[in-house]
């Protein structure tokens, strides 16, 4: 599964946070925000931090999305969509 922070940008935007203030507030580093930013996975703590420090569970500030390569099985076997 591919990861997905597009719920975390909307909400530093619905509280008028810049990335930058919101990495230094749960003290993460520079290279982690850039995962972040690039949609690549990051530790569970940090995702947690983040959601604490934004008064929020994690499942609000990202999300899994299945990859292409996920979609086009799930395509060609619909049934494996119900396990």
């Amino acid at each position: 599964m591919a990861v997905s922070y597009n719920k975390l940008w909307h909400l530093l935007i619905d509280k008028n946070l810049k990335k930058t203030e919101m990495a230094r507030n749960v003290h993460m580093s520079y290279s982690t925000l850039e995962k972040l930013v690039k949609n690549q996975p990051v530790k569970r703590e940090v995702l947690e931090r983040i959601a604490k420090e934004l008064d929020c569970k994690v499942e609000d500030i990202m999300e899994e999305k299945p990859t292409s390569k996920q979609k086009k099985k799930l395509k060609k076997n619909p049934q494996e969509e119900e396990r």
